[in-house]
């Protein structure tokens, strides 16, 4: 199965585009006001432009009123894109329930489209039908190109710890939504302060930015607002501008060239270290939205008093998450030189298996006591002595539970140099393991988090205090 952005972002690095030619039948641009005509007009677009577009984006409005000629027409210009180039259906939808089902299967079973659309203004369950499957991809109005989206897009929110807009918890929103990484969002050319402030709000998510031309948008300071440092995460959609030239290959070949023009002095003024964010924006919503972050006051094993408590053995039933998490974890890996995984029971072993899955590296897990019949192994898993196993865990407090599997591990002859989990909770592990010289890799700390969260305004500002005070005083 392939993930929608994924497969966007592959054709973009390969073709080098960014541009997304609009397929808006105005009546006046068509020969005659039928059905036939917008077709006909749509198809020569296509024919013209096909090895310049990264992305086609018909709009539904102009089909659908011609009754079912029009759909029919629709079907059939969804049809003829070239294979690997989506066609995003700007339709805009946004409804509950059976109602917004019915939508999902006449956008994507019925049209075939690639992508859609929506309104997320009636929450994530209006959503749920469209983005569950990750061949499929929706584009979340955000801060749209109109004039009139100030009336609501930019009403400040009421509680806010510092000033933020609707549509900035939008983004935000999101960017926690998008565990199938199929959820991008609309934000138009036309406000570029505001769609600087999107990106800021989702940092990884793909933007569709409409406005460039006709509307005003000036495309030199979109591209400024709206990239991502790797030079992609933004579709630039462009109807007018090349549907009413004289020769549309033409015209889309200029913007494409605008475009490429631009990317290329962004890079050039773009540090190396900021090419990837700190946190993984789907990563840290994900951790919430299931459940795996909470925050009140806990006793954690280590006797120490908490104001927040992570349990990642809630990933088990979160598999898309669980998949994501172990993604994260391959960075590390790949910079360490062992034999094999060796999973700490019982949160980190679906973790590790989700690893070995991904990677093909053999596992193995000491048991927190050993067995009283068959075998009687302190170790589950082949091994051959001398051999080195890295430590895969959630995350680390004192360090406490490491050191007893480590020792389980080397007394059966392995070797222990690196432990890897996701979270430091950064209550002194990382010392006590580089005391016993053992290295500690996380894929994020407590602090990394908390300042993630509080940027996009996600926990409020006393939990934010609280964890801050918290690890104030603790060892790390």
């Amino acid at each position: 199965m392939s993930v929608f952005f994924s497969m966007l972002e592959d054709r973009a690095r390969k073709t080098g585009s960014l541009l997304c030619v609009g397929l808006d039948a105005h009546p006046a641009d068509l020969a005659a006001p039928t059905a036939q005509a917008a077709r006909d007009f749509c198809l020569r677009l296509i024919e013209k432009t096909a090895d310049i577009a990264l992305a086609y984006k018909p709009n539904a409005a102009f089909f659908e009123v011609y009754g079912a000629e029009g759909w029919s027409a629709l079907a059939e210009i969804i049809a003829a894109a070239p294979e690997g180039i989506p066609m995003i259906l700007d339709a805009k939808r946004g409804d509950i329930s059976s109602t917004a089902e019915a939508y999902a299967r006449a956008a994507f079973e019925t049209l075939k489209a690639q992508a859609i659309t929506l309104s997320p203004y009636l929450g994530h369950d209006s959503l749920e039908h469209f983005i569950k499957d990750p061949e499929k991809g929706v584009f979340l109005l955000c801060k749209t190109s109109n004039p009139g989206s100030g009336d609501l897009q930019d009403v400040t929110l009421a509680g806010a710890d510092f000033p933020h807009t609707l549509y900035e918890k939008v983004a935000a929103l999101a960017s926690g939504w998008n565990t199938n990484n199929n959820i991008g969002l609309v934000a138009g050319a036309t406000h570029p302060e505001a769609l600087r402030r999107v990106r800021q709000a989702a940092p990884d998510l793909w933007i569709l930015a409409p406005g460039v031309g006709a509307q005003g948008g000036d495309l030199q300071t979109s591209l400024q607002a709206g990239l991502r440092p790797d030079g992609l995460g933004m579709l630039i959609p462009v109807s007018r501008g090349v549907a009413r030239d004289p020769d549309p290959k033409a015209a889309a070949q200029r913007f494409l060239e605008a475009i490429n023009q631009e990317r290329k002095t962004l890079a050039a003024r773009t540090p190396a270290a900021a090419a990837e964010p700190e946190v993984p924006p789907a990563l840290a919503e994900g951790l919430l939205q299931a459940g795996c972050i909470r925050f009140g006051n806990f006793t954690l094993k280590s006797g120490i008093q908490s104001p927040i408590y992570i349990d990642l053995r809630q990933l088990a039933s979160y598999p898309a998450l669980l998949s994501e998490v172990a993604q994260a974890y391959l960075p590390l890996l790949k910079a360490l030189k062992y034999d094999r995984l060796a999973a700490l029971p019982y949160a980190a072993m679906p973790i590790a298996t989700a690893i070995s899955l991904q990677t093909g590296q053999p596992m193995l897990y000491p048991r927190k006591e050993a067995k009283a019949y068959g075998t009687k192994a302190d170790i589950e898993g082949e091994f051959n002595e001398g051999e080195t196993a890295v430590v895969i865990d959630d995350l680390t407090t004192t360090g406490g539970s490491k050191f007893e599997a480590i020792e389980k591990l080397t007394s059966a002859g392995l070797k222990v140099t690196d432990v890897v989990v996701l979270v430091d909770r950064q209550s002194g592990a990382a010392e006590a393991l580089q005391q016993a010289g053992i290295k500690l890799h996380a894929v994020l700390t407590l602090t990394r988090l908390i300042d993630y969260w509080e940027k996009t305004w996600r926990i409020p500002a006393e939990q934010v205090q609280a964890v801050r005070q918290f690890l104030e005083v603790q060892p790390g």
